[in-house]
């Protein structure tokens, strides 16, 4: 899919491109009345008050590459997954933003609804958010959403994916301090990472991130390391459905 294309295919048809999304149970609702949940920013660098044109944070090599996306999944979740559905997933009537553009179009169209928000025949469809949240949280979202993983990406790991959980699974329910079941966890991470590595993304950014990723990156041998990846893989996986 094409988000471009999706949208000269709408306005073809003579409908009027609209944000007006599904939740996740299928339902069709408007959020211009839910009120924008502030984003904690907290680490990414201050981007002053001049709006930027181009994501500062699409380089995987970037520094706040990372953190730019743990932020943006919270803002996310707090302001647009009840409309645009977990991990970025569309339920069908809405554009599925994992394919609106990692480029130059891209960033333009979206910066436009988030700083301006979309309004249909006098009801809001989206609350303007750009004032409210600022640009470093529009900037975070924005990565988060163009690394989500392409359709079916994730669909020839799954079963490989699951079975890593159940073994992790039971490794925590045993109580087993992850640094003491590092022979078994660090090719299971290797294994993870290189998933990871392996997926592309639905807009065209250079890198996915991914329950791989997450679940890799959890799996640091830290206290309920074991507990929390097994978290991670379940519930990513079962998202990606």
């Amino acid at each position: 899919m094409n988000f471009r294309n999706w949208m000269l295919g709408i306005f073809a048809a003579g409908t009027a491109l609209s944000l007006t999304s599904l939740d996740p149970i299928g339902r069709v609702e408007a959020h211009g009345d839910v009120a924008p949940q502030a984003v904690d920013t907290a680490g990414l660098p201050d981007l002053g008050e001049e709006w930027l044109v181009e994501n500062p944070w699409r380089d995987p090599d970037n520094q706040f590459w990372a953190l730019a996306i743990k932020v943006g999944a919270s803002g996310y979740n707090q302001n647009c997954a009840r409309c645009h559905g977990l991990e970025v997933i569309s339920g069908g009537l809405a554009p599925d933003l994992r394919y609106l553009e990692a480029d130059d179009f891209g960033d333009e169209w979206y910066l436009e609804r988030y700083q301006n928000g979309y309004t249909q025949n006098g009801v809001t469809k989206m609350p303007a958010f750009g004032e409210l949240l600022g640009q470093e949280a529009a900037w975070a979202i924005r990565t988060y959403v163009e690394t989500r993983p392409d359709e079916g990406a994730l669909d020839t790991h799954s079963d490989r994916l699951k079975a890593i959980r159940d073994v992790i699974q039971e490794l925590a329910e045993k109580a087993m301090p992850a640094v003491e079941a590092e022979d078994t966890i660090a090719p299971l991470r290797t294994e993870m990472e290189e998933i990871a590595d392996s997926l592309e993304t639905g807009s065209g950014a250079p890198r996915a991130e991914s329950v791989a990723s997450r679940a890799a990156l959890q799996l640091d041998g830290s206290d309920d390391s074991l507990k929390k990846t097994a978290e991670i893989l379940t519930i990513g996986l079962s998202a990606a459905k």
